[in-house]
């Protein structure tokens, strides 16, 4: 007689359906991203760097009273905030969500490069306009804006900043997935808040958050200039793609494989 009591160590592994609905919604939204007509993209875009640059402000402000990086970086969670209840965007937060969305054939890579150019890009027009207006609305923090910049705008291309980049990438696109687990705008807050002071507290090497810092140096007159930040912006995305896409797209892709066969199955 053989035995009908099926062997649980013999049965295929299934994620948890909490994972398989946030999977659901990366997708959806993904594929609402990567649709956006150009419009609305630069604005979006644009919207997110104004937002970050909010952040910025709160950095500079309570850097500069407090001379404390770690105070300054959960003042400047304040940006992350903005960008969550705004519903601006941030280049690095088109990481995950998107690229899922290619994964599961709801769009294309094509799609996917526009949306990745066109954010930055308008991310970096946006930073650049509102740290204009705080260098000319604050004179006092100029000290402290040339200093917070120089870090970055002299930091060496070789492996520490890569790590540091890398990190940065690791961290927002964490910071997303967390916030993708939930419907819940309130809970959404909490890792916007946690995962953005760690990033500025910890000074990562993120490519908009630095590039504003730089422009804001810029600004105030610092000795260096858009040469110096340009290669550096260079590394510092590519730093983020390889932490962003890696070590946690990919990764968490891997939890839901039958979901991913299943969807890209529908679009062969």
């Amino acid at each position: 007689m053989s035995d009908s009591t099926a062997d649980p160590t013999e049965a295929p592994s299934r994620p948890e359906p909490e994972v398989e609905e946030a999977f659901d919604r990366l997708v959806s939204e993904g594929r609402d991203r990567l649709a956006r007509p150009l419009l609305p993209l630069v604005s979006t875009g644009f919207l997110g760097g104004l937002d970050v640059g909010t952040g910025v402000l709160a950095y500079l402000l309570v850097l500069h009273a407090t001379g404390s990086h770690l105070l300054a970086g959960l003042a400047f969670s304040i940006g992350f905030v903005a960008l969550l209840l705004a519903r601006s965007e941030l280049f690095t937060e088109d990481f995950l969500v998107p690229v899922t969305a290619v994964v599961a054939r709801e769009g294309s890579v094509v799609s996917l490069l526009r949306l990745w150019a066109v954010t930055l890009a308008t991310n970096l027009l946006g930073g650049w306009v509102i740290t204009w207006l705080i260098v000319g609305a604050l004179p006092d923090l100029r000290a402290t804006v040339v200093e917070s910049g120089a870090h970055y705008a002299t930091l060496p291309i070789g492996l520490e900043s890569f790590c540091l980049a890398v990190l940065a990438g690791v961290v927002i696109t964490l910071m997303t997935r967390m916030q993708h687990s939930t419907e819940s705008t309130g809970v959404r807050i909490v890792p916007a808040i946690l995962f953005g002071a760690l990033l500025a507290g910890g000074q990562l090497f993120h490519s908009v958050l630095d590039s504003l810092l730089v422009f804001a140096a810029i600004h105030a007159d610092a000795p260096f200039g858009y040469l110096d930040w340009l290669p550096r912006l260079g590394w510092a995305v590519l730093g983020n793609l390889v932490g962003g896409l890696l070590l946690v797209t990919a990764i968490r892709l891997l939890r839901v494989p039958h979901r991913v066969a299943e969807a890209q199955h529908e679009h062969s």
